[in-house]
């Protein structure tokens, strides 16, 4: 016989806290599913990790420029990106466990460490057992998407979350997509030392935003030694040597990019 709830909530990210928490306050037995990380992606591998990163990237940036407001830093600057990533974790772990002990503190909450399933219209399976409620909540948040590109499978690439776990600095990054994450990551490890390329399959950076506000952020990021590549699609991707190659189609006919990771 299924376990019966007055509410489930399936996922610990931006909502899935804030609604257990406030049937907690209402006395209402709840269960909260979590199959990975409470916090979800966004304490994870995503705005409070990333913001972490962008803020040592920024902190090298305005080293670098010490010198243009009379300041003497006595030598070059050199990122130790092992500890710039531990200090990232830190961050990360205490937001993590921040959201782990609100939820493990909560009076009429069970939790379930665990990937839930639906089994029919008010029942979800964990870990073998079965909960039912008239009400469940989805706050499952997002997974990164990987495009289907001819020999990708072949080669070693990283994702906005695996990237989470780099400790090194890339000699050559290359990164496929200029919207916000691959811009972000790509200003960030730029400022950290690598040599960056952007390709964008389509004739303007963040194709959301409105033109004049993509040329000027592809103006900035030149200026920081970005190479973008724009109105360039990705026809295939093969690993050489110690480099992955990235061939490209472009308006002036097939290109390629060599770098050490993608």
């Amino acid at each position: 016989m299924p376990t019966q709830y007055d509410a489930i909530v399936i996922g610990t990210g931006q909502s899935g806290p804030a609604l257990a928490d406030r049937f907690d306050d209402e006395g209402l037995k709840t269960a909260v599913i979590e199959r990975h990380l409470f916090g979800g992606t966004c304490v994870n591998v995503g705005c409070i990790p990333t913001k972490t990163l962008v803020a040592s990237a920024r902190a090298a940036h305005v080293a670098r420029r010490a010198s243009e407001f009379g300041v003497d830093i006595g030598g070059p600057v050199r990122v130790d990106m092992a500890r710039v990533k531990a200090r990232k974790d830190a961050i990360v772990g205490q937001s993590n466990a921040g959201v782990t002990g609100w939820m493990e503190s909560l009076d009429h909450a069970t939790l379930y460490r665990g990937h839930g399933r639906f089994t029919g219209p008010n029942q979800v399976s964990v870990n073998g057992e079965l909960l039912e409620a008239d009400k469940i909540f989805i706050n499952v948040g997002g997974r990164t998407l990987v495009p289907t590109i001819a020999g990708l499978d072949q080669v070693d690439y990283l994702t906005s979350s695996t990237m989470m776990d780099v400790d090194f600095l890339p000699e050559h990054l290359i990164i496929v997509g200029g919207s916000y994450i691959g811009l972000e990551f790509g200003q960030m490890y730029r400022r950290f030392g690598a040599q960056v390329t952007v390709i964008e399959r389509g004739p303007l950076l963040l194709s959301r935003e409105d033109e004049d506000v993509s040329l000027t952020i592809q103006e900035i990021l030149e200026k920081e030694g970005i190479d973008i590549r724009a109105n360039a699609q990705v026809e295939r991707v093969e690993k050489v040597g110690d480099e992955v190659v990235v061939h490209l189609q472009g308006q002036d006919g097939p290109t390629q990019v060599a770098g050490s990771h993608l």
